[in-house]
């Protein structure tokens, strides 16, 4: 398979949204990117099972992790993998903020800074157009 036909189901199973904080990409200014869920420095492969559709901020902040320290327990926890876990399982949402249903989205929600201003904002906007929140 190309590069392009992998992008292209990522992109088309992801539904243009990224996968961790759901935004989506039609009223972003930079293209969203292909993001390795367990990433290639440690084992992971590039093939359509260990991809995820992220939107440059979440793809930036997430690097090359796939866990974080909770910041209420202190303890280390795995960060939302789009592959495995049900995102209605760990998230809600509260108006325009995430709100954790585990330590898993706890974890994610901080290290991915989930609810900065900004993203609170966009979703704002989002729901001007019918794109939040999203189904």
């Amino acid at each position: 398979m190309t590069p392009s036909g992998l992008e292209s189901q990522v992109r088309l199973r992801a539904d243009n949204r990224c996968e961790y904080c759901r935004m989506h990409q039609s009223l972003q200014g930079a293209t969203f990117h292909i993001e390795h869920v367990i990433p290639k420095s440690r084992g992971g492969e590039t093939t359509l099972s260990n991809l995820a559709w992220a939107c440059p901020g979440c793809n930036l902040r997430k690097s090359d992790r796939t866990e974080a320290t909770d910041p209420r327990s202190g303890e280390v926890v795995p960060l939302f993998n789009p592959r495995n876990d049900d995102w209605a399982d760990h998230f809600e949402w509260h108006g325009h903020e995430l709100i954790a249903r585990s330590s898993v989205a706890q974890v994610t929600i901080a290290a991915l800074n989930l609810n900065h201003s900004r993203r609170l904002r966009i979703r704002e906007a989002e729901q001007m157009f019918d794109l939040f929140p999203p189904s």
